[in-house]
């Protein structure tokens, strides 16, 4: 489960982006910016994707640690724990470093999952 009320705060501040869309991942939910993921939510943390660099600094504030849910953290990603985002204006401005990011990356166009093969496919 994951916190629907930042769900919520930030379903309302996307609405007037373009190209925007929102998937189910990390047992929670992200937001893709021209396909490219851009911040998202597990538990009660907001996730936020960005440069490494901007990330290494970023990772000195308080309640901003490492992305790791699996036991390896993922370079250029940060979580940011309630206090780091309660207010409007903070969480504006994690929002604004993940899109900024997300439109620094080429488009992602047409991207279609792969079809299985069946196994008299794989047979043939």
């Amino acid at each position: 489960m994951y916190n629907t009320k930042l769900e919520t705060a930030i379903d309302s501040a996307v609405k007037r982006w373009k190209d925007v869309d929102k998937k189910k991942m990390f047992g929670g939910v992200c937001w893709l910016l021209r396909g490219n993921m851009c911040f998202g939510i597990w538990k009660d943390s907001l996730i936020v994707r960005m440069d490494r660099g901007v990330a290494e600094k970023s990772l000195t504030g308080r309640n901003v640690k490492p992305f790791d849910i699996t036991g390896r953290s993922m370079a250029g990603w940060v979580m940011v724990e309630e206090a780091g985002w309660k207010s409007p204006a903070a969480l504006s401005k994690w929002m604004k470093i993940g899109k900024e990011f997300a439109l620094s990356l080429p488009e992602k166009k047409g991207m279609k999952k792969a079809k299985r093969k069946t196994l008299k496919e794989y047979r043939a």
